[in-house]
């Protein structure tokens, strides 16, 4: 997996939310069905990023979660054999 710069998230996260909040005053003069959609999917969309961005931080933070889990594992049966 090709994780992205926390920039490149910010970037697509500011730019997902000028969208979203296009859309949201367009749908404030009138209800469209269509609009409704978009604006769903803007917010599916956001909130995927964050959790993108989130996960990136952690991964710049703590190391690769896979590396983190297996050597918990490993220390986990290390103290069982103990």
């Amino acid at each position: 997996m090709v994780m992205r710069t926390l920039t490149d998230i910010k970037e697509e996260i500011d730019e997902v939310s000028d969208r979203r909040l296009r859309v949201m005053r367009k749908l404030a003069e009138g209800y469209d069905a269509s609009l409704a959609a978009e604006h769903q999917k803007l917010e599916e969309l956001v909130a995927q990023l964050w959790e993108e961005q989130r996960n990136a931080r952690a991964m710049l933070r703590f190391g690769d979660r896979d590396v983190i889990i297996q050597r918990a594992r490993q220390e986990e049966r290390l103290s069982r054999a103990a």
